[in-house]
């Protein structure tokens, strides 16, 4: 009894600490890096046009410009993307389910092929093959899956990645330009806000790499401080030609 206990102890801590990451993101990852989009484009121009010596009305027309502008991009650009990727999914998959119709003999024998070149053995592939193949619509599942590399049921929709798109550029983008919504008239605690995002941002892509969260969040603020500090140098140059 104590022996059985011990394994089933053994095998519940092994299935507790058999985890992994999410490599794919999930929805964190695409809404991070929009936030971290909005963060950096927005940052980098408001301290552009702060270089130029402007006035705080000025300031917030850039920043809500800024906002607005790339939010819509972001949102258009990323459901033409999405939409153009499943439409080109979708083409294949007719392909692939008029192959399935018309030689259903040869389909199987390919997907037995593909078990088979895997180290399936011969028959065993052939026969997974033919069990797989009775159900049309298992079949093609089992064929975008194998060949295509896709699952049929779990297509991404254009309409939520530009929704999400937008929502997150937007938030992002809303950091920098926050303290001149609440009456700042000075452009360090923008940058101190959106610094902090970034670094915030940052240490949240930790959870899908393999970085420490204090590594991501430093690189980040890193890199965009230093965006934002090219553009308010040129920011300058600018205003005084111009000037």
């Amino acid at each position: 009894m104590a022996l059985i206990d011990t394994e089933a102890a053994l095998h519940e801590a092994h299935r507790d600490n058999h985890t992994h990451r999410d490599v794919n993101g999930g929805w964190l990852r695409p809404a991070v890096f929009g936030a971290m989009d909005g963060l950096v484009s927005n940052l980098a121009l408001m301290t552009g046009v702060a270089g130029g010596s402007v006035s705080q009305h000025t300031m917030v027309l850039t920043g809500l410009a800024g906002l607005a502008a790339g939010a819509f991009s972001m949102a258009a650009g990323e459901y033409t993307s999405v939409a153009s990727q499943r439409e080109l999914v979708e083409a294949e998959l007719d392909v692939e389910r008029r192959e399935l119709r018309k030689h259903p003999q040869d389909e199987e024998a390919e997907l037995a092929a593909l078990y088979e070149a895997r180290g399936v053995d011969a028959d065993l592939a052939r026969q997974v093959a033919r069990q797989l193949s009775r159900d049309p619509e298992q079949a093609l599942e089992i064929h975008a899956r194998e060949e295509l590399g896709i699952d049929p049921s779990d297509l991404p929709s254009p309409l939520v990645a530009a929704v999400s798109s937008f929502g997150s550029f937007a938030l992002g983008a809303l950091f920098p330009v926050l303290p001149y919504l609440l009456g700042a008239s000075a452009l360090w605690p923008a940058v101190l806000l959106a610094l902090f995002g970034l670094f915030a941002c940052g240490a949240v892509v930790a959870r899908v790499t393999a970085r420490t969260w204090w590594y991501s969040g430093l690189r980040q603020l890193a890199l965009g401080g230093a965006a934002a500090g090219v553009t308010y140098v040129l920011g300058s140059w600018f205003g005084t030609a111009v000037g």
